[in-house]
């Protein structure tokens, strides 16, 4: 039988069977067949937008077995991995740094495959064959952002560099979970607890309620409101939103389940809403907005609802999006994110090496010092 390996670079997945790139993908939702080819159908991530698919498909005798989602980028907008300052050193020097080879899921912090293969070897194969196909472009360097543990010893073993990072996440009780939200309560520390206690009564007592949608139960009028309150988020820091209403009414058309949404009421009146993802036994929060301010009803939208919603249905995560110190004090703890990088310029490569040796020392002393602040009891 002919086990010839190739690679080959697609600039959509509308050749690729979306059963076959499922069946690698497995279940996070955010590599799935339908979520990135929604993000390119909807023209939000296009060459227009700054991300120009390339990616790379790997076959082993004619048979589809793995996958890279690819772009090339012209600018670092959408990534959530901050290199402005690299970007800034080749341009000091008189090189580009622009376009750029990037692997992640477009305006998504979530940490999942990005070497989508079964076994090592292939995901080692698509390390390497996207180092190939940068270094045949001629161009300055190949980033691959939140990859998941599997991927991280593959890059590890192409030659990437390593990048780490923080997220807050929080976790569930093993097995059966937290009993209710007051069992969750329960474990933080009386200050803690008290705040949080404190900051949910000023919205109850601002007349808010919640109702959470999911599925079939999300309508147009309710995408719509959530588009709304998206939309309004973006223009209120001066930037036009990436994601397009039309993608989340193809999200919600192809993988409705996916989608949660958390809409808080007053009067009668739709407030502010949440949109969180589910994949899985995650639940992840995307994004948020609302009409108008009260206190404390960021927090209860985006972070305690979310938690509420994973205690009663079993779900084991939530991991409430990139950044942010104070989600520990809503009982979200650190948790280390990462990130690979191949530079070209072997000048630059070797001080990027350094800066990150000395960046990655900080990091895991900034996590260990959060650590040391967890918002639950000591246990005796």
């Amino acid at each position: 039988m002919n086990r010839e390996v190739e690679i080959h670079v697609v600039d959509t997945l509308d050749d690729i069977p979306a059963h076959d790139w499922n069946r690698v993908a497995g279940d996070n939702l955010f590599v799935r067949h339908g979520f990135l080819t929604a993000l390119h159908e909807t023209g939000c991530a296009v060459k227009r937008t700054g991300w120009r698919a390339h990616h790379l498909i790997l076959k082993r005798g004619g048979e589809f077995v793995g996958a890279m989602p690819l772009y090339l980028k012209s600018h670092s907008r959408g990534e959530y991995v901050f290199d402005h300052a690299w970007a800034d050193a080749f341009e000091r020097h008189g090189l580009r740094y622009y376009p750029k080879a990037l692997s992640a899921v477009p305006f998504s912090p979530v940490t999942g495959p990005r070497l989508i293969a079964a076994d090592h070897e292939d995901r080692v194969l698509l390390a390497r064959g996207a180092i190939q196909f940068t270094k045949q472009l001629d161009i300055s360097s190949l980033h691959v952002l939140f990859p998941q543990e599997d991927d991280i010893a593959a890059l590890t073993d192409a030659g990437y560099m390593l990048r780490e990072g923080v997220q807050f996440h929080w976790e569930n009780l093993p097995g059966d979970g937290y009993e209710n939200f007051d069992a969750f309560l329960a474990t933080m520390s009386h200050d803690k607890r008290k705040k949080v206690k404190q900051d949910r009564r000023r919205v109850t007592d601002a007349g808010v309620t919640y109702t959470w949608l999911r599925g079939a139960q999300i309508d147009q009028s309710a995408l719509d409101f959530f588009y709304a309150c998206y939309d309004n988020t973006y223009r209120e820091h001066w930037n036009p939103p990436y994601l397009s209403r039309e993608f989340f009414a193809q999200i919600h058309a192809d993988a409705p389940d996916s989608m949660l949404l958390v809409i808080a009421e007053a009067d009668g009146e739709r407030l502010a809403c949440a949109l969180n993802m589910i994949g899985g036994d995650i639940l992840y929060g995307r994004y948020w907005g609302t009409r108008e301010f009260i206190s404390g009803l960021h927090f209860e939208t985006c972070y305690m609802q979310g938690i509420a919603y994973c205690i009663e249905h079993k779900l084991a995560r939530f991991e409430g999006g990139a950044q942010g110190v104070h989600k520990m004090s809503r009982g979200m703890l650190p948790t280390p994110t990462w990130s690979a990088h191949w530079i070209a310029d072997q000048r630059f490569a070797h001080a990027i090496s350094e800066f990150l040796d000395a960046e990655t020392e900080a990091m895991d002393q900034h996590i260990e010092a959060l650590e040391a602040h967890t918002p639950f009891r000591k246990k005796s």
